[in-house]
């Protein structure tokens, strides 16, 4: 028994978050929690987070933020909320279905059996699968965003940039969520280059990696373009 929160940031998932929420909730984890972050969603996806909020009290709670700073921010945001409540074990999940619901008590199962800070559902260590709709153009690009990462920070990782996750709390503790500074997608470049700069251990497991369900990419131009400078600047900071 390990109180687990999934932290899941929302910006227009009205369609998604009802039926990742149940699904979720569904799991035979009794002490699993369900913590939105919604980002000022115009489509009314903060509302249906408060009304599944009103429908499993103590199960699903809701972070309104006023202003869209990305990602990151919300990440960050939800993270110490979780953290705040008591959360043992803090998993990172998107909304639209791309990340396994059923992979979640393999995290928790490894993270525990093993010890680790962090515990990644990796689409790039063997057994690990992509989309059969994702292009050949995108699953190149996928491949050589990680590899790009990988060669500047010199991180044993084989997805450096994978979004699926479990962290220990003590171990999102000792990483300071206050300096992280990733606004959009290279927030996991971040946590995970920083967690493994403090010596802290992360396994990969492989999960399949789908398409979304509904909605639209929130991979814009600006984001790519923060995620391509992101592993300089953590090299010059340090």
């Amino acid at each position: 028994m390990a109180t687990v929160t999934v932290v899941i940031p929302t910006f227009n998932e009205v369609d998604n978050l009802p039926l990742i929420a149940e699904a979720l909730l569904a799991l035979p984890l009794d002490d699993l929690r369900v913590l939105v972050v919604d980002d000022g969603s115009p489509d009314g996806t903060g509302k249906v987070a408060d009304t599944l909020a009103a429908a499993h009290p103590g199960r699903v709670g809701v972070v309104h933020r006023q202003v869209r700073e990305g990602l990151g921010r919300a990440y960050v945001d939800g993270m110490k909320t979780a953290l705040s409540a008591g959360a043992e074990f803090v998993v990172q999940m998107d909304a639209d279905f791309s990340h396994p619901v059923d992979a979640v008590p393999r995290l928790l199962d490894t993270v525990l059996a093993t010890g680790a800070a962090c515990v990644i559902g990796s689409r790039y260590v063997p057994g690990g699968t992509l989309a059969a709709e994702w292009s050949l153009r995108r699953r190149a690009l996928s491949r050589w965003a990680n590899l790009y990462v990988r060669t500047i920070l010199r991180v044993g990782l084989r997805d450096v940039t994978a979004g699926f996750k479990i962290w220990r709390a003590e171990s999102l503790a000792a990483l300071d969520l206050g300096a992280i500074s990733s606004g959009g997608y290279s927030f996991q470049v971040e946590m995970h280059y920083r967690a493994i700069r403090a010596g802290m251990t992360i396994v990969e497991i492989p999960i399949h990696f789908s398409d979304r369900r509904a909605g639209s990419s929130k991979m814009s131009l600006r984001v790519q373009l923060e995620s391509a400078l992101m592993p300089w600047r953590l090299i010059f900071k340090r």
